[in-house]
């Protein structure tokens, strides 16, 4: 018998868990989707041509309307609704990108990653959210020599709801992306029927105060109505408002529909 035996195999590597760590998988999603941003900012640029006009032209014409609800200057007021609009034009139309992967397949091969999914929809929400902060500064430091009063706390914590109201938006978007296939009509159907009320019905561009009475009605089951006046208060420093709570409770609110929808539509597969 012969002494020599063969040396035990070395124990095999534990599989990899699906999605490893799920801050990780997020922040790879997020840099994933950041990247085209960042190599090509010129399309970034684009996309402000929007908020732009309405702060340079539009707001110009607000400010010799006269006075505004609460006293308050017309870019105090004009300000927050602008980035209010951002938000909507934003976020809400993000799930066309994924519906372009959707479309052409690229998603598949995605989800066939050791990725966690729902990390994937974080991801994804973060980078639009990113943008929209970005772009929020530009806005406010743009009409501080218009005449906007700068509260620097405030206008952090504005953007903070209006961060949490962009999480919502984008996943309730990217739910209305996945569940628009195989043509996407469902997508374009859905999102231009409720852009325009949402926004009309909000006070982001001209207050509702003197408005019908059925228009305000209407405009007080529209959660973006609260976000806008919740954010006017934040922008001036008026942090004991009852809007504040109001619009804090609709953005969370939208937050915990969208994450909890998106959550479930990405762990039942696209």
């Amino acid at each position: 018998m012969s002494a020599w035996a063969p040396a035990a195999p070395a124990p095999a590597e534990p599989p990899p868990t699906r999605g490893g760590s799920f801050l990780h998988d997020t922040w790879t999603v997020f840099l994933r989707e950041a990247a085209p941003v960042v190599r090509e900012p010129a399309g970034l640029a684009f996309t402000m041509v929007q908020p732009l006009l309405f702060l340079f032209f539009f707001g110009p014409l607000i400010g010799g309307s006269g006075t505004f609800p609460g006293g308050q200057s017309p870019w105090q007021w004009f300000v927050p609704g602008v980035l209010v609009m951002m938000c909507l034009f934003g976020p809400m139309m993000s799930g066309y990108n994924l519906l372009v992967e959707l479309l052409g397949g690229s998603l598949e091969r995605l989800l066939v990653s050791p990725l966690n999914r729902t990390a994937m929809l974080i991801g994804r929400t973060l980078k639009e959210s990113a943008v929209l902060a970005a772009q929020a500064v530009l806005i406010v430091a743009l009409a501080v020599p218009l005449g906007f009063d700068l509260h620097p706390v405030g206008v952090l914590a504005g953007l903070g709801l209006l961060t949490v109201f962009a999480v919502g938006l984008g996943t309730l978007s990217f739910v209305l992306a996945m569940a628009s296939q195989p043509n996407g009509e469902l997508f374009y159907g859905i999102t231009q029927m409720l852009l325009f009320p949402l926004l009309l019905l909000s006070g982001v561009l001209l207050p509702l105060d003197s408005g019908p009475a059925w228009l305000r009605g209407a405009a007080a089951v529209n959660p973006v109505a609260y976000i806008a006046d919740a954010e006017r208060a934040l922008f001036a420093g008026r942090f004991a408002e009852a809007s504040v709570l109001h619009g804090a409770l609709a953005a969370a609110a939208v937050a915990a529909l969208g994450l909890a929808l998106g959550t479930r539509s990405m762990r039942r597969g696209v």
